[in-house]
């Protein structure tokens, strides 16, 4: 064993554990550079570098994107949506049992992400229907989606990656419904929990139905340029005698790059901007009358058209290819014929200088726009649109097609009559050829981030292994644990990652802890399958904060959450899931086989 492989490996996974932690850098993008560091520094062959693009687990994970959208194109999960308005009843509590039970079932065959994606504003409308808060059930949401992906091994990526691993170190595949006697004790105690606690820690915050004043528009600073037929060219803004009865007042006037000195007797010319101060709806009032356009618009609203214009909120989503962009510099909001008037992040919304603005996953926008160009938004995978929940173009007429494909899937590899990638691969095969999904919407379902980061993450596993970095860390940190033996070691394993999951990606910690879980097994000379399924609970749930799961991502800005709204709710949750792993799981997996 070569000791300079040994520190050079350990310091680019601490370089790697660095900059997951951080969030500054792309997931993706630092798997990519951890696979290339590997190979540059020669601790792992090209061949060895391939392995996380061909690892079973990637492949699979792709073809159940498709075989999900699928599902979504054809109807599925709105008809899923439909059954919870009917069954939930006028209360808090049996819309929250409800909600959860249908989207942890919906969860353990579809990719979470997806459901909730679409589930997102239909509890946003469901609520405000039964003057709830949001808040008190997007929560919820999120969780009872980690709750159903563990039953399942199509379930949540992290589940096939980990199967992936494990076959490529020569272990039998896990079955499909293997993790099912745990998920479903893990499912029945999530929504008991949740069903119990949710009056007291889960927070209830301002209604989403008044936009306007979630965003504070009505103390709103636009940036306007004159038009050149405009009205109020060749006056002053004082001359012009705009109404005082509309509330909208002239702070700024900008030409050529400059700010003015006298703005409002300073007569008015084409290309002007001006700024404005008022109430948004005053402002787009004023827009149309006196031929302005907003700034990053496209061009202005004639009156004829100005019926069809609404106020939309919409969040970007974790997979989103607007992360790091700026609107100006998006060829996505380009397309679009009216501009983002705000952006709330965190709990703060962010009016000024929009265009400077760097979008994050779990930024809320509101969109001011046309119908048509609203229904387009609501067809993007890079954006989910939080108050509307009709007009998606589904093709209901393949709604029964796509569950015969989604069961054929199930039924070969439960059976075993192909691997289960073999069968992942058959279901996207048939969502495309039976027209349930285009080939450019099979393309756009995929996560590519999560494909990414797999392509460069498992090489690292394989490269901690080879250059001894793996028995380093069995030996030096986790040897005096298995004095204390198997079921200790199991413990310390999934607080372990539970805790890591929290604060960077669920995979990462994964394609990292894997390996360690099959040398301590080797010492111990256990089988190594209980550990691993600790890795991939304690992976796939993660509770105690917005970030550690895209799920939680997702709702965080729609609810109006804080970050410690979910530290309330969700480390008891993670306490509870612990205790029933470390009680369950040698139970039904002996660690002597």
């Amino acid at each position: 064993m070569n000791n300079l492989d040994l520190i050079l490996t350990v310091l680019v996974l601490l370089g790697a554990f660095g900059l997951f932690v951080s969030g500054k850098v792309r997931v993706d993008l630092v798997a990519i550079c951890v696979l290339v560091a590997l190979l540059i520094l020669r601790l792992i062959t090209p061949e060895e570098g391939l392995r996380g693009f061909a690892n079973p687990a990637t492949v699979t994970i792709g073809a159940m994107f498709v075989v999900g959208m699928g599902l979504v194109r054809t109807g599925l999960v709105q008809q899923a949506a439909k059954l919870i308005d009917r069954l939930a009843g006028k209360g808090e509590t049996r819309l929250i049992f409800v909600l959860c039970v249908i989207t942890a079932a919906l969860s353990a065959f579809l990719v979470n992400t997806a459901a909730v994606a679409i589930l997102i504003p239909v509890v946003i409308t469901l609520t405000a229907k039964r003057k709830i808060s949001s808040s008190r059930v997007l929560i919820p949401l999120s969780f009872s989606s980690q709750f159903g992906g563990v039953c399942t091994i199509i379930g949540t990526s992290t589940n096939m990656l980990v199967n992936g691993i494990s076959i490529g170190r020569g272990m039998e595949s896990f079955s499909f419904f293997e993790f099912a006697p745990l998920g479903l004790v893990m499912v029945a105690a999530g929504i008991a929990y949740l069903l119990v606690t949710s009056r007291w820690l889960l927070p209830k915050r301002k209604g989403e139905a008044d936009q306007v004043d979630k965003y504070r528009l009505a103390d709103y600073q636009a940036e306007l340029q004159v038009l050149g037929d405009s009205i109020l060219v060749g006056k002053t803004w004082e001359e012009n005698k705009i109404p005082k009865d509309s509330g909208v007042e002239l702070t700024n006037l900008m030409r050529e790059g400059k700010v003015v000195s006298r703005p409002k007797k300073t007569k008015i010319r084409p290309g002007d901007l001006l700024l404005l101060n008022g109430h948004i709806d005053r402002i787009i009032e004023m827009e149309n009358t006196y031929s302005l356009e907003m700034l990053l618009n496209a061009r202005s609203v004639d009156n004829d058209h100005q019926h069809s214009i609404r106020l939309v909120e919409v969040l970007i989503p974790p997979h989103s290819n607007l992360i790091g962009h700026t609107i100006p510099d998006s060829s996505f909001f380009r397309r679009y014929q009216h501009p983002v008037l705000a952006i709330q992040r965190r709990g703060t919304t962010l009016k000024e200088r929009l265009a400077d603005i760097k979008l994050e996953s779990g930024d809320t926008l509101l969109v001011h726009g046309h119908e048509d160009d609203i229904q387009r938004l609501m067809n993007s995978p890079n954006v989910i649109v939080t108050n509307e929940v009709t007009g998606l173009n589904i093709r209901k007429n393949k709604s029964a097609v796509a569950v015969i494909v989604m069961l054929a899937v199930v039924v070969l590899a439960v059976t075993g009559i192909v691997p289960i990638m073999v069968a992942a691969i058959i279901g996207a095969l048939g969502m495309i050829l039976t027209r349930c999904v285009t080939i450019e919407e099979a393309y756009n379902s995929i996560d590519w981030k999560i494909i990414f980061l797999l392509g460069g993450i498992i090489p690292l596993g394989v490269a901690m292994e080879n250059n001894g970095v793996v028995q380093a860390l069995a030996d030096g940190i986790l040897q005096p644990l298995i004095s204390f033996g198997p079921v200790a070691v199991l413990a310390v394993i999934y607080i372990v990652v539970a805790f890591l999951t929290e604060g960077m990606s669920n995979n990462a910690v994964a394609a990292i802890m894997a390996p360690i879980a099959f040398t301590l097994a080797g010492i111990m000379e256990v089988d190594p399958r209980p550990f691993l399924i600790a890795i991939t609970f304690a992976a796939s749930t993660s509770f105690a904060t917005p970030i550690g799961y895209q799920t939680n991502t997702m709702v965080y800005s729609a609810g109006g959450y804080k970050f410690t709204d979910f530290a309330k709710i969700g480390i008891p949750l993670n306490l509870v899931y612990w205790a029933l792993a470390i009680l369950l799981i040698p139970m039904i997996w002996p660690f002597n086989g």
